[in-house]
């Protein structure tokens, strides 16, 4: 007798990314739902080359995609395709909503959010989303009208959403951040650091990284010191003009790599860490605890990230300098904080206080409660 596959228990669709800041959450609450959850099918849906196309496959996930852009805030050419591809993206959607018949759809910013959570909940579908930032998106504003739950990561957003349908989760983080050990034993052997050296780790991301590698490269020779490592990621497209001015000026205390696949070692040997100020960075550094400074992107949807760092900053928890600022500024603040043992001291404990651990499983939570609702 041939067995019959076995219905799932419930069918989720997640919707969005665009980038790591929500690929990486969005794979972490299916991972989370899926343990709480059994027999459960899931479906992402993201923006057709982007990052999400790529990482999601990876982690064991089926994804479909849509053709849908961003809108540019300056006059060009590309804004001329824009509604060509979200008319199009809807009706991709609306088909897919059919198909796939979700019992509940979860969106996590990006492009892709807005037509694939839009077209659910005009069918009825129930819709959870997650807002990562201390300034809520467009996107998420709009959808939120339509949500049963919004999944925040500050407190005090209920400027944007209904407050009684906010829930304070936290940001989802890469499971091996939870698991980084006190040890940094493997993160020196891996860099190829001595234990006794202080560590600077400067995390710029890919195109954002342009900002922190030049106000880096300015102030090479302010970083010519013995007691001192940097650890420098400075991105795939500015790795050959990074490597080359630092093999020019002859230091030999600063590593150069185009990206740093162990990010839980790279923040275990850090003494203190320069940063981005993108949802999932702030995020990994509550979880990690490490003394931070905050270079906010200013090229960003509703400048975003200057919101995430003043948020941080307004609790002592991270320092901030205004891109505009860093050239000037970066290079002289990195040093003076290494050296004051009492000013890390307070920026760890404040940070490590905003840290929320178990945020993916809280987000399973209220998942899993408007399920049992229906």
């Amino acid at each position: 007798m041939k067995l019959m596959p076995e219905k799932p228990a419930y069918r989720i669709l997640i919707g969005g990314g665009g980038t790591g800041g929500h690929v990486f959450p969005a794979i972490a609450i299916a991972d989370a739902l899926k343990e709480k959850l059994q027999n459960t099918k899931f479906l992402f849906v993201g923006a057709l080359g982007k990052l999400e196309m790529e990482k999601v496959p990876e982690a064991g996930y089926a994804i479909e995609g849509l053709p849908v852009a961003g809108f540019q805030r300056r006059l060009t050419l590309k804004n001329i395709t824009f509604f060509y591809k979200l008319i199009v993206s809807m009706i991709r959607s609306r088909k897919i909503i059919a198909r796939f018949a979700p019992d509940l759809a979860v969106g996590v910013g990006g492009y892709a959010s807005g037509p694939i959570l839009k077209a659910a909940a005009r069918k009825g579908i129930p819709i959870l989303i997650q807002e990562q930032n201390s300034y809520a998106g467009l996107t998420n504003r709009l959808l939120a009208r339509s949500a049963r739950r919004i999944c925040v990561a500050y407190e005090k957003m209920e400027r944007y959403f209904p407050a009684d349908r906010i829930v304070l989760t936290g940001n989802p983080v890469r499971q091996k951040l939870l698991e980084l050990q006190a040890n940094p034993a493997e993160g020196y052997r891996e860099f190829e650091i001595e234990k006794e050296k202080k560590v600077c780790l400067v995390v710029g991301g890919s195109l954002g990284a342009r900002t922190l590698n030049r106000s880096l490269m300015e102030g090479l020779d302010k970083l010519d010191r013995v007691d001192l490592v940097v650890l420098w990621q400075c991105g795939k497209y500015y790795h050959a003009e990074v490597e080359e001015k630092v093999k020019a000026s002859g230091l030999k205390n600063i590593r150069v790599l185009p990206f740093i696949s162990r990010m839980d070692l790279a923040y275990g040997v850090a003494d203190i860490i320069v940063s981005r100020a993108g949802a999932l960075s702030i995020s990994e550094l509550c979880i990690v605890g490490k003394p931070a400074i905050l270079v906010p992107s200013p090229n960003v949807a509703e400048d975003h990230q200057t919101h995430n760092a003043k948020s941080l900053e307004s609790k002592g928890a991270a320092l901030m300098i205004p891109d505009v600022d860093a050239g000037e500024q970066l290079v002289d603040r990195m040093l003076k904080l290494m050296e004051d043992e009492l000013e890390k001291e307070n920026l760890s404990r404040n940070i490590k206080q905003l840290g929320i651990v178990d945020a993916s499983q809280r987000i399973a939570v209220e998942v899993h409660n408007i399920l049992i609702e229906q």
